[in-house]
């Protein structure tokens, strides 16, 4: 049987889906940063508030299933919510890395402010 051949994302095409993603499952406040010029371990981050934990850990299940069943994209490494209940997720796609926060969480932890000097890409209020 005939199987068409999955598309492929570039680093950008892979940062908006996720973006249309999360703002598809309520994330707020989303920011996609270009971090390319300052750091070396990604080329975008995509920032974004969620309400609590279970809408963050939606989010991630949500991001799982799309990104893996169309594209066969899966994160190398994530971190936070189920393990820690720390009021924030991060997924780790290589080139793209999302951060999940709580307001408070994203209040304390200031990424915006850490990297001021990236591109932003797009905000989404």
């Amino acid at each position: 049987m005939f199987q068409p051949e999955e598309e492929t994302l570039n680093s950008n095409e892979l940062a908006r889906q996720i973006v249309d993603i999360i703002e598809d499952k309520q994330a707020t406040e989303i920011v996609l940063l270009d971090v390319s010029e300052q750091t070396s371990i990604a080329g975008y981050f995509v920032i974004a508030t969620i309400d609590n934990e279970r809408q963050g850990n939606a989010i991630r299940d949500d991001l799982h299933e799309k990104l893996h069943i169309q594209h066969r994209v899966r994160p190398l490494n994530h971190e936070g919510m189920q393990e820690s209940g720390g009021g924030w997720v991060l997924l780790d796609y290589g080139d793209v890395i999302l951060h999940l926060f709580t307001k408070e969480s994203r209040e304390y932890y200031n990424l915006e402010e850490l990297w001021q000097k990236a591109n932003v890409v797009m905000k989404i209020l």
